[in-house]
C-alpha cells in the first residue's frame, strides 16, 4: 500500500484519467473529489461490495426463459403504442 500525505488542494494521479483532490479535512473526516473518465465507476468501498453481491446473487437466480419473452414481448408492445 502507498501512502501518501497530502493537503487540502492538493491530488494524486491514478494512471493518467483519474484525479483524487483533498476538498477538506475537519476533525477526522476528510472530503475527496475524484474526477474519472465517465466509463471510470467510482463508489465508495461499502457500495462498491454491495454492487458486487447483488450481481453475484444475480447470477444465482434461476429465471424461466419463458417469462424473460414475456417480459420482452410485453416491453416491446409498450414501445409500439407510443
Amino acid at each position: 500500500m502507498l501512502v501518501l500525505a497530502r493537503k487540502i488542494n492538493e491530488s494524486i494521479m491514478i494512471g493518467d484519467d483519474v484525479e483524487v483532490i483533498v476538498i477538506d479535512i475537519k476533525g477526522d473526516q476528510v472530503k475527496l473529489g475524484i474526477k474519472a473518465p465517465k466509463q471510470v465507476s467510482v463508489h465508495r468501498k461499502e457500495v462498491y461490495e454491495e454492487i458486487q453481491r447483488e450481481n453475484i446473487a444475480a447470477t444465482k437466480t434461476e429465471l424461466d426463459p419463458n417469462v424473460l419473452k414475456n417480459i420482452s414481448e410485453y416491453l416491446d408492445r409498450d414501445k409500439n403504442k407510443k
